[in-house]
């Protein structure tokens, strides 16, 4: 199969478009971790958005939104870090409207519409009823189209819902509503979204930094090997390759989505029928005590309770058995590979906070925890892991960050030196990570 991945995500949102017929569309999406999902069309395309509807959206240079702004909607929590992108939208662009979720932190990992659906449909659809369009013609069906998945439901104005970060359920609960009043047109695949973002990730070092965590971890044949919160399965997919049929591979995973989207991508690497998916949460894996050789976390200890999940981890595996996990790490400055005054340096070298849940752990604290459930012969460490030009989505979003901090003389400093590295083939980011991997006695 013929992949378009390195087209930029837009244009491939424009051929769905295309294909389907349909010349302009409301959109809902999910403000990060993929913002080029929605960010690349309302900037480069935006005559072909009736509406934009984005939950969350991150802090971004606002005024790249100005050909769409009388027609945002910005939904958020009123608590956390996730506040900050919404307020400065409604602040600095004129016409952007709003709609504050009351007591509410919303994180990436948020099941939103679970929570409140009520609140975020009556609010969408209000905006989207204020921008007419006139009703699409399609039947319901499924298909692809450059990577992007499509599934057609109901009928009326066309309503396209992009996915919506790491959230279990994801559109579910409010598409019996919104079909009752929309043509929706449910989107996915490995493009777009959490499973985009992952995918781009797992293309890049990181995955540099999971073989060395494998080979610490020591899979030998015949070892269980379990992945908690395996999400698109890009970790998983490379011990099935690496192990040939040799060992039994489970996936826990408490969100459907990602699931679907896990077991399709394996399907296509013809590696299906290696991996065991099945849905669960990380501080309750549904798996008996000691029946696994070798437990992996991989960046999710951040959300929800570090302790409870390494305490799992811990349960499910046997004795003399691995426990390896990886957490972003938040205590650690980022760095751009740019030439920038120290003043600028300040600025833009700062973690990349996506926000850490309550009990998480997001930091060096890691390593003690790993102490204290009693794991022996432990190995500890941070390392960095680089985001490209090539990885579009992560790479922008570290980057609209970074620009929406600066003045306009920082900006036209900081456009020069990422010029000049791209010239050189050497720009990147850096992102910290902490490392550990355990020995259960």
């Amino acid at each position: 199969m013929q992949t378009s991945v390195a087209r930029p995500v837009e244009d491939c949102l424009i051929e769905v478009l295309q294909h389907l017929g349909l010349a302009r569309v409301h959109v809902a999406a999910a403000g990060s971790p993929a913002l080029t999902d929605w960010f690349g069309i309302a900037t480069r395309y935006p005559d072909r958005i009736a509406s934009l509807t984005v939950i969350a959206p991150p802090i971004i240079d606002e005024y790249a939104l100005g050909g769409v702004a009388s027609r945002l909607l910005a939904i958020a929590g009123d608590r956390g870090v996730n506040t900050q992108g919404t307020i400065g939208l409604a602040q600095r662009l004129r016409g952007v409207s709003s709609h504050a979720l009351y007591n509410y932190e919303y994180f990436p990992w948020t099941d939103v519409i679970a929570d409140r659906g009520e609140q975020v449909g009556r609010a969408l659809m209000d905006f989207i009823d204020s921008h007419p369009t006139p009703a699409a013609a399609l039947p319901e069906i499924a298909g692809e189209v450059s990577d992007i998945s499509y599934r057609i439901r109901g009928s009326g104005p066309p309503l396209a819902l992009l996915p919506l970060a790491l959230a279990p359920s994801q559109w579910d609960p409010l598409l019996p509503q919104l079909a009752e009043r929309y043509c929706t047109i449910s989107l996915g695949g490995p493009r777009l979204g959490a499973v985009g973002v992952l995918e781009a990730r797992g293309a890049s070092n990181y995955l540099m930094l999971i073989r060395n965590m494998l080979d610490l971890a020591r899979i030998t044949p015949g070892d269980v090997v379990l992945e908690v919160g395996g999400g698109s399965g890009v970790v998983l997919r490379e011990i099935a390759r690496r192990t040939a049929g040799a060992n039994e591979i489970i996936d826990i995973d408490i969100s459907p989505y990602l699931l679907r989207e896990a077991a399709e991508l394996a399907l296509r690497e013809g590696l299906a029928g290696s991996i065991n998916f099945r849905e669960g949460a990380a501080d309750a894996i549904p798996i008996a005590d000691a029946s696994v050789d070798v437990a992996l976390s991989f960046t999710v200890m951040e959300e929800g309770d570090a302790d409870k999940m390494l305490s799992e981890l811990v349960r499910v595996t046997r004795p003399r058995g691995r426990i390896a996990a990886i957490v972003r790490a938040l205590d650690m400055p980022s760095w751009a590979n740019l030439s920038l005054t120290p003043a600028m340096r300040v600025k833009t070298d700062r973690p990349v906070n996506v926000g850490v849940a309550a009990n998480g752990c997001a930091d060096a604290s890691l390593y003690r925890r790993f102490r204290e459930v009693g794991l022996t012969k432990l190995t500890c460490f941070p390392q960095l892991a680089n985001v490209t030009p090539s990885d579009r989505s992560r790479f922008q979003g570290i980057q609209q960050r970074i620009v929406s901090s600066l003045t306009a003389a920082e900006v036209a400093e900081w456009q020069a030196a990422a010029a000049q590295a791209e010239a050189m083939g050497t720009l990147f980011f850096a992102s910290g990570y902490h490392c550990a991997v355990g020995t259960k006695p």
